[in-house]
């Protein structure tokens, strides 16, 4: 007669968010406990965060099998235990899978360990799994978290199978990696191979469009979402709002976060104010500030640093001291140097400029780069080449390699007429062989991004541009517009001014705006630009927006500038 074999009964099942110990304690009542529901157990101990108790079942198995050597491992992934786990479970001896490479990935991401990491990469190619979806996804994630963005793409191209996890690790980490252009390729060959999008795809993809500030594919992105059905979660939201924002498109930012304001949580409200931040428009940010505040979220630093970066941006230095006051006083926050540095810089901008350089030295936290290079550019403004100077220095003693200190500050003495201070500060920056970044600008049209240099004749339409633009020149010169010298050095003639002058890369991008049809009627120009704006071409700006009738918006490396009726939302200091 067979024998039927009886297995010993299993606890009922729980909630997802029960007490682990409570369902060990009944599977202990009910049966003796087999290796498998051990394992079980301790991936739910670890979920719980009581590792001790996950550690302590571990040692209770006495044949550990693979999966039970990648759940104690997985426990510990944030820490060095996870790799001396590992090494352990090699001299049991017991070979790992994919799903353990994956865990240690992780691990190696997060401590960061990129030596320990190439080593495992290279037992998992012994083994024959580094190429499988687990183990591909989060070697990826390692190498994007170790900054070898490069590396992370050639990943990708070794996995046969890819899924939407090992697409989205791509996507992020090359978005996290200022790599925004491949981000948004990869992005684009994930959907032409039919792969589906994830909420970290998507917003990975929203990320690389804003720091091209591209408007374009912020809106074709966003379509995606809404066919997928990702428009809705909080995290794409969240980056939706922040790449209108960087786009210029505050009031299409404000759409989405209105849109989604029951889900949006501080990160989302922080966004949001960023984005009014960055334009100066500190009557928004306050509504939405009271806003969060009456729905019973608390502000956090990021809150209170937008805040103090809309004041700064709008050179309201009472104001600017009075929230940074209230956010210790009141809210018990601890400024960071972000905070310090919106008062000097918005004391810098209205002109006080010693009083700056004392809070700047007062300060409870040791000045960085930022804060001198605020101040520098606020000595550019008020053309005071002796404050300039000391600002360079300052800047220069903590970064020598800093090319603003010696371009602004060359800037400054030669408009004062200082040449042999000009010649010195040249010299310098020769000896310790510092090049000055190149500027250029960018303008989407169509989907492409057309990117132009200083006296740029490379476009396939140079011609155009180039005649469109002494158009321009000309039609403003009869406004009343004069050019601002204060960037030409003195030995330059006449002709060579005026040819470096016209010929900038924020100019040649309007002229190609004009001549390509980007901006028809009742359409803004939008330009981003790598550096700071130059004052020729900020003055240009204000008679161009005049002539065509029409809002140009600049981004450059500090702010937006919004071009309209000629003048510019920036109040002439940036």
């Amino acid at each position: 007669m067979n024998q039927v074999s009886i297995q010993p009964p299993r606890p009922p099942p729980q909630p997802p968010n029960a007490d682990p110990r409570i369902l060990h304690a009944r599977a202990i009542t009910v049966a003796n406990i087999d290796r498998s529901l051990r394992n079980n157990l301790i991936t739910l101990y670890s979920k719980s965060n009581l590792l001790s108790y996950s550690l302590r079942l571990f040692h209770q198995i006495s044949s550990p099998n693979v999966v039970s050597w990648t759940a104690v491992i997985s426990a510990h992934c944030n820490t060095l235990f996870a790799l001396q786990h590992f090494v352990s479970m090699l001299r049991h001896p017991t070979f790992p899978n994919q799903r353990t490479f994956a865990s240690l990935f992780k691990t190696c991401a997060s401590l960061p360990s990129l030596s320990f990491g190439l080593a495992l990469h290279s037992l998992s190619l012994k083994l024959g799994v580094s190429a499988q979806p687990f183990s591909g996804s989060a070697l990826i994630h390692f190498y994007s978290k170790c900054r070898l963005p490069i590396e992370a793409r050639k990943m990708l191209d070794e996995i046969p199978h890819k899924d939407e996890v090992c697409y989205a690790a791509v996507i992020v980490g090359l978005a996290q990696n200022s790599r925004p252009v491949e981000a948004l390729s990869t992005f684009a060959d994930m959907k032409c191979s039919d792969i589906g999008s994830t909420m970290y795809s998507v917003s990975g993809a929203l990320r690389a469009a804003k720091e091209l500030a591209v408007l374009e594919q912020c809106r074709i992105i966003h379509s995606h979402a809404i066919v997928t059905g990702l428009d809705g979660n909080v995290i794409v939201g969240t980056a939706l709002i922040d790449s209108y924002g960087k786009a210029g498109l505050v009031s299409d930012a404000r759409q989405v976060f209105d849109e989604n304001l029951s889900s949006m949580n501080i990160v989302g409200w922080n966004v949001m104010l960023a984005g009014y931040a960055q334009l100066g428009d500190t009557k928004l940010m306050l509504e939405v500030f009271n806003a969060m505040e009456a729905r019973g979220l608390v502000p956090d630093e990021y809150s209170f640093l937008a805040i103090l970066t809309s004041f700064c941006n709008a050179g309201l230095v009472s104001e600017t001291d009075w929230w940074l006051t209230r956010m210790k006083v009141d809210y018990g926050l601890e400024p960071a140097i972000e905070h310090y540095t919106c008062l000097v810089g918005a004391m810098g901008r209205a002109g006080q400029l010693e009083e700056a350089e004392r809070a700047a030295l007062t300060m409870p936290l040791i000045p960085d780069a930022a804060v001198w290079r605020s101040l520098l550019s606020s000595s550019a403004y008020h053309k005071a080449p002796d404050f300039a100077r000391s600002m360079a220095k300052r800047l220069l003693e903590i970064d020598p390699h800093d090319d603003s200190a010696y371009v602004i500050a060359a800037n400054v003495l030669s408009n004062a007429g200082r040449w042999d201070e000009v010649a010195e500060v040249r010299k310098m920056m020769k000896d310790r062989r510092v090049q000055k970044e190149g500027g250029r600008s960018w303008i989407e049209v169509r989907g492409k991004i057309h990117v132009f240099f200083a006296r740029d004749r490379r476009h396939e339409r140079m011609n155009e541009i180039y005649a469109k633009l002494v158009e321009l020149m000309e039609e403003i010169g009869k406004l009343g517009y004069v050019p601002v010298w204060d960037e030409i050095l003195h030995e330059v003639g006449e002709w060579e001014k005026k040819e470096a002058l016209w010929y900038h890369s924020e100019k040649l991008a309007v002229a190609f705006a004009v001549v390509s049809g980007a901006a028809p009627p009742g359409k803004s120009i939008r330009i981003v630009k790598n550096l700071r704006i130059c004052r020729d071409c900020h003055e240009a700006f204000k008679y161009i927006c005049r002539v065509l009738e029409r809002e140009i918006i600049v981004r450059d490396v500090n702010r937006y500038h919004r071009f309209v009726n000629g003048s510019c939302t920036c109040g002439d200091i940036w």
